[in-house]
């Protein structure tokens, strides 16, 4: 049986891995964001998985418009970088766990969700940047095999955050049965408020950024119950992302321990936040 041993909740916002990229990291307008992420990445560091699912959505890079699967998993050997219009970002592509993956799209497709699966898939920063926030230097690989699950937070009609959180509690599950793999990361992407075009572009909603942060880890219940509008109202018409979260905080347990959160804003014009928890019994 594999275990769920962490949840990393971060942002995805591009110009994050661009900072990196460009070695920006230390210039005074990003320091504080790096600075951040500092404690959580040392103890990701002790406490690598055999393998990752990172949660997350695609922006019209690896899949197209036309076609937007509410709910997809990729089941490839491996994952190459998305050039997004500038290049390809400068970091390894990703080596998948197809055993795995095919496991949990059997599992979850049983369990009631109706999964588009991928045996071909370019991933591009809402998945990258992730993975860099965790391993800044990942040097010729990332630190495990990594399994894509995508949510369409895009076009409308979204799914809501009870159904997000409900995927979740079905992939905690299904991790539970597999016997592939002894610790799993989950990552849960996207956020915090923010609105990147229309009358309110440059939305950011501390107050709620916060309850949220706090909610995530005492109250999930309270998050799923906000209809779409309530987190487009509140967190901006991207903000909604922050139902990916959800589905990484249903695959653990009721009780977790927070190892490390930070909050930044802004990081081109959006709230960035990192949260990190331990999903192992004390």
């Amino acid at each position: 049986m594999a275990e769920v041993i962490w949840g990393l909740a971060t942002s995805h916002v591009p110009s994050i891995g661009a900072a990196m990229d460009r070695g920006k990291t230390e210039d005074p307008y990003w320091k504080p964001l790096f600075d951040g992420y500092r404690p959580a990445r040392e103890w990701l560091a002790r406490h690598p998985p055999d393998v990752a699912v990172l949660v997350y959505n695609d922006h019209a890079n690896g899949i197209d418009l036309d076609v937007v699967p509410t709910f997809a998993l990729g089941t490839a050997e491996s994952y190459r970088v998305a050039d997004e219009g500038f290049g390809r970002r400068p970091v390894p592509d990703v080596v998948g766990a197809p055993e795995l993956s095919q496991h949990l799209l059997e599992s979850l497709v049983d369990d009631g969700f109706d999964l588009t699966a991928f045996q071909e898939l370019d991933v591009d920063h809402g998945f990258t940047v992730p993975l860099s926030v965790w391993t800044p230097e990942p040097g010729d690989a990332w630190p495990c095999p990594v399994v894509p699950l995508l949510v369409n937070v895009i076009q409308y009609p979204q799914p809501t955050a009870a159904r997000c959180y409900a995927l979740g509690q079905a992939l905690g599950r299904a991790i539970a049965r597999f016997d592939g793999a002894g610790t799993v990361g989950i990552l849960g992407t996207g956020g915090m408020s923010h609105q990147l075009a229309g009358a309110r572009a440059g939305f950011i909603n501390s107050t709620f950024d916060h309850m949220f942060l706090d909610a995530i880890q005492h109250d999930p219940a309270a998050l799923t119950a906000l209809s779409r509008e309530d987190y487009i109202r509140e967190a901006g018409a991207e903000g909604i992302e922050l139902i990916m979260w959800l589905v990484m905080r249903g695959a653990m347990n009721a009780r977790i321990r927070k190892v490390h959160s930070t909050y930044h804003v802004p990081a081109s014009n959006t709230a960035a936040a990192l949260a990190l928890f331990d999903n192992r019994p004390a």
